[in-house]
């Protein structure tokens, strides 16, 4: 008896600790973390601890690049300890590095103690700081027409060597190339009169043309971007919000890429799938 009472006492001693970190959680986040490629880039954590004790760990990261098949480790690093109460989500974030990527790449963040208790991961899509200049190809390699009444667009394009002819210098509908982009405009008042019928003008010749337009709360429900034929063109609306942001935002630049592509190879959209 004695010597069962002593085991007892040791698989206790043991297990009390793993039962105790069992408690604490990795919460997911309500959005898909995106980063452009590069040292730093932070991501928001959420750790909850769902126990009646306070939790002190002591965290390290491993950093996966994945594919369909297979998940490549980059780097294994330690990031620092948390002291987490009874009951208690804590909001945080931590600055990781991402390596060089030549288009979208999802890794893996483990977060793990010294044990190789795992707590949870997340999920990162990875950008190249260049990623606009995808508009190159995207032109046939064009000069792209850019009217950015709000000087956003222009600099990173300059940045990404993507060439551009300014419209707001020359006649919209004279505009020889493929693919021109309009706006994002801060308010309706700095769109120039007339400019639906120039766009349309421009359309018709069979040039592809996104136009960022800022949303309006009184105005009837729409959709955040649809798509207009006119003659042998393909104007694509779209709201402002969808390309906030883009000095820093990968997911702006990503959607002003994707609009991009739709005024230029228009296509139906298709029911979701959540069968996987």
């Amino acid at each position: 008896m004695r010597l069962l009472n002593t085991w007892l006492l040791f698989l206790l001693a043991c297990c009390g600790p793993m039962a105790v970190r069992a408690q604490l959680q990795l919460l997911p986040g309500q959005e898909m973390h995106r980063v452009f490629a590069g040292e730093d880039r932070k991501i928001n954590l959420i750790w909850h601890n769902a126990g009646d004790q306070t939790i002190v760990a002591k965290i390290r990261t491993r950093l996966y690049q994945t594919s369909s098949a297979t998940a490549v480790l980059v780097s294994e690093k330690p990031w620092k300890t948390i002291e987490i109460l009874p009951g208690q989500t804590v909001l945080d974030s931590a600055s990781l590095d991402f390596p060089a990527v030549k288009a979208e790449t999802k890794f893996l963040v483990q977060w793990l103690e010294n044990s190789n208790h795992v707590f949870g991961t997340t999920t990162v899509l990875v950008y190249p700081t260049n990623l606009l200049a995808e508009l190159k190809p995207l032109a046939e390699n064009q000069s792209l027409g850019v009217f950015d009444p709000q000087d956003q667009l222009k600099p990173l394009l300059k940045n990404a060597g993507v060439g551009f002819v300014d419209l707001g210098e020359t006649e919209l509908e004279h505009f020889p190339g493929k693919l021109a982009i309009i706006g994002p405009f801060a308010s309706k008042t700095q769109i120039p009169e007339g400019q639906a019928h120039r766009i349309k003008m421009l359309a018709k010749k069979g040039v592809a043309v996104v136009w960022l337009l800022p949303s309006d709360a009184d105005e009837q429900l729409q959709p955040s971007f649809y798509l207009v034929p006119e003659g042998l063109g393909i104007v694509v609306v779209a709201q402002n919000a969808l390309v906030a942001d883009l000095a820093t935002s990968p997911k702006s630049r990503w959607n002003l890429l994707r609009l991009c592509e739709l005024a230029l190879h228009p296509c139906f959209f298709t029911l979701p799938d959540f069968s996987s």
